[in-house]
């Protein structure tokens, strides 16, 4: 069963989604989700205004009935398994979290800025989930094996994690790379590729540790951002909005701690990793300067850092390509590192 079969449930969830996508697309236009965007971010993203968004909707359906299909199956034939529902559940949760902060913010697009959810109302539910997750996975006995651990890469050990400390660690991955992915998704393209990319490199990883089901999640995933960047690639029909980044983030983070390869997800997902910390050094230096210099100067052009790269004149396509390059690499490398 293994890998091949995980390749080619990935090859049936792209083709479903594709079948499927071009309805959804004209299902939101007739619905008016359309995608609203700040005044400052510039003339190439205003003319993205009125896009659809929530695309996000796309993946989390197709994965959704593709897992569900499989778990039907292994009633009359073992196929799946329980392990392949938890982070279904979190890419479901996250999920709706995405798409009620995505219709707020359409319904307030008649303020100056369309804004959705309020950043500590969206954290706090994100973490109270996160904190779920977490307690489900520390006491669910014989459900994932390489869990309450932590593998130290280069070295071949495994370093047992007691619920004090696993807990609260667990839930730091979960909503940081929850918002982490939330961040990368900016431009026609970006948080797809990069998140099949880190989904495959997970799904391999899956695969040595002999994690059959989770390595179906993992290329579900993947054939579903395929699906998606069918219609994502530039110039984007739709965009994926929070309704799929939070999503996608949330449930990558579960297969990190799933698969008890952690201190890999930094490298594997080194292109969200980037862009949340340009966000973090942004606003520390905003305030730096503001405080002791009295000038409001910045470390980049426009944080999340696409938009920096953007502002210096790169054009979107050449954004996309060279940090979906970077995150192809490190996702290689990533794998590399599991092996050794």
């Amino acid at each position: 069963m293994g890998l091949p079969f995980a390749l080619a449930v990935g090859s049936i969830t792209f083709l479903l989604g594709v079948i499927w996508g071009g309805p959804l697309i004209e299902l939101l236009r007739r619905l008016g989700i359309g995608k609203q965007i700040r005044a400052e971010l510039g003339e190439r993203q205003q003319r993205k205004v009125g896009t659809p968004t929530m695309g996000g909707v796309l993946i989390i359906v197709s994965v959704v009935v593709l897992t569900a299909g499989l778990n039907l199956a292994s009633v009359v034939r073992q196929v799946s398994g329980r392990s392949i529902l938890l982070p279904m559940i979190v890419l479901l949760a996250f999920g709706v979290l995405g798409a009620i902060d995505d219709r707020a913010s359409i319904l307030r697009s008649r303020g100056p800025l369309g804004e959705g959810l309020s950043g500590r109302v969206k954290f706090a539910v994100q973490v109270v989930m996160a904190v779920a997750v977490a307690v489900f996975i520390s006491t669910w006995e014989g459900g994932v094996s390489y869990a309450n651990s932590v593998n130290l890469p280069l070295v071949e050990l495994s370093i047992p994690l007691s619920p004090v400390l696993f807990i609260p660690l667990c839930a730091f991955f979960i909503v940081g790379t929850s918002n982490a992915v939330n961040f990368t998704d900016g431009l026609d393209g970006l948080a797809g590729i990069i998140s099949a990319s880190a989904f495959a490199a997970y799904g391999i990883i899956a695969w040595l540790q002999n994690q059959v089901f989770l390595t179906q999640f993992c290329f579900i995933v993947v054939g579903a951002c395929f699906a998606f960047l069918w219609y994502n690639a530039h110039p984007a029909q739709m965009f994926m909005g929070d309704t799929g980044s939070l999503a996608l983030g949330a449930a990558l983070g579960t297969v990190a701690v799933m698969t008890g390869q952690w201190l890999l997800l930094p490298i594997i997902a080194i292109v969200p990793l980037a862009e949340t910390l340009s966000v973090i050094l942004q606003v520390a230096s905003a305030r730096w300067s503001r405080r002791y210099r009295g000038v409001d100067r910045r470390l980049f052009r426009q944080a999340p850092l696409h938009g920096h790269f953007e502002l210096g004149g790169w054009s979107e396509t050449q954004i996309v390509q060279r940090f979906w390059l970077v995150g192809l690499l490190s996702a290689m490398l990533g794998v590399a590192l599991a092996l050794i």
